[in-house]
């Protein structure tokens, strides 16, 4: 992320609209069960959050210096692993959720969001859900602050179709006006 991103990323101002609005929207009606992975958690506002609520928290940070940060800001109460969305270090049908806030709009190009939703989908438990939220990418602001940044926003239209691409059920996304909010599900055992 460049420096303005940073800012606004790590900022008391970002840290309220996640508390707020971010996490209570993209988590209505989601059921996390007892071992959670967060993707992509950056400065971990989210992170803050969902820790309360899940019974094991598990995040996978590409950065090692967020890396750092997390760890020495939360210590043992979640696990933090330095890795890559699209190639992700965990056993099949491990996770009963997998979420992540604003993050997949950073994968460019789109064929590594979908690597990234296959490996949530290998992740997953049967019946596990995968919720998060991202940006619709509208405006001048986030296209500023994203200069020299990776920038690919989902479509919202397209995004169910590319989640049962990746071997998840019952796509459901809505929209905001600045944001969308998704939940697929990996079916469940036959």
């Amino acid at each position: 992320m460049n420096l303005a991103h940073n800012m606004i990323c790590s900022s008391d101002r970002w840290a309220r609209r996640v508390e707020r609005e971010l996490v209570p929207w993209g988590l209505a009606e989601v059921e996390l069960g007892d071992d959670v992975l967060e993707i992509g958690p950056g400065f971990g506002a989210t992170t803050r959050l969902l820790v309360r609520q899940a019974p094991r928290l598990t995040v996978l940070e590409l950065s090692d210096r967020y890396c750092r940060q997390l760890r020495g800001d939360l210590g043992d109460t979640v696990e933090v692993t330095q890795g890559d969305a699209t190639q992700m270090p965990y056993a099949d049908d491990r996770f009963s959720a997998v979420v992540c806030f604003t993050m997949l709009h950073h994968l460019d190009p789109a064929p590594l969001q979908d690597r990234a939703f296959g490996e949530v989908a290998r992740v997953l438990r049967p019946g596990g859900t995968f919720a998060g939220t991202d940006s619709l990418g509208v405006g001048w602001l986030f296209k500023l602050i994203h200069v020299g940044d990776k920038l690919a926003p989902l479509h919202p239209d397209r995004l169910p179709g590319r989640l049962e691409h990746a071997g998840l059920r019952d796509p459901h996304v809505d929209t905001g006006e600045r944001s969308l909010r998704f939940r697929a599900y990996k079916p469940a055992a036959a």
